[in-house]
């Protein structure tokens, strides 16, 4: 390997977003996070602020979602919950765009809902990825929306909810690097469950990629490097 496994740590976002997690799920997905120092923990809204308290002092990040999985929220709703995440102390938000609009040609609204959320980020130094849900769009979709995305002043595109028909795929992924100029960078999310995988997209361009298998992914690298954690 060209690279160390606290690369591929730093490239992790952890993610516990599905409905039926229990606080117990909860604190030992961060307890995860604390042990392979990930980048961050991606959570629901309603327990992010424990996911900050439990993250305290390890240097993992707490995010969370808007607009999540579907996208369809009012911009007021999602600028909303932006806020209120922020309150929470959030440092980075992963909001889906409207995918209807987007498929309606509503190319206005689209940008709109992006910048109303990114603009109210800003303000307080929170960085915004914006989740296009490729799984329903055409290639030519995937490349304005992932323009759109940065137009608005979006700092990442990012493929997928992980909650769609489908997930991350390098061809997307590739797509979606050559669409958005070196300023924006790229997450996956969605299909990434082992080391190889991890490996080709980095290989793909993305600094960032949403997983809940963590643990089998560091210590397959760990393994491979010789070491165990």
């Amino acid at each position: 390997m060209n690279y160390k496994c606290a690369d591929i740590a730093k490239m992790i976002d952890h993610s516990l977003l599905r409905p039926e997690l229990t606080e117990e799920d909860i604190r030992k997905g961060c307890e995860i996070a604390r042990k392979y120092k990930v980048a961050t923990v991606c959570c629901s809204p309603s327990v992010l602020a424990l996911v900050k308290q439990l993250l305290k002092g390890s240097g993992v990040k707490a995010t969370t979602v808007l607009g999540f999985p579907h996208g369809y929220n009012k911009t007021e709703t999602k600028v909303f919950e932006a806020e209120q995440a922020i309150k929470d102390g959030v440092v980075e938000l992963d909001m889906v765009i409207n995918i209807g609009k987007l498929k309606s040609g509503d190319f206005d609204y689209v940008k709109n809902d992006i910048k109303a959320v990114v603009d109210a980020a800003h303000r307080k130094d929170v960085l915004v990825k914006v989740i296009l849900e490729n799984c329903y769009l055409t290639d030519e979709l995937k490349q304005i929306a992932a323009a759109l995305a940065e137009e608005a002043g979006a700092d990442f595109v990012k493929t997928s909810t992980g909650f769609g028909s489908g997930g991350a795929t390098l061809e997307d992924l590739q797509l979606m690097r050559k669409t958005v100029s070196e300023k924006v960078q790229v997450k996956a999310a969605g299909g990434v469950r082992d080391l190889d995988m991890a490996e080709k997209v980095r290989e793909a361009g993305c600094t960032r990629f949403g997983a809940t298998r963590t643990e089998t992914i560091m210590e397959e690298c760990y393994k491979r490097e010789g070491k165990t954690n």
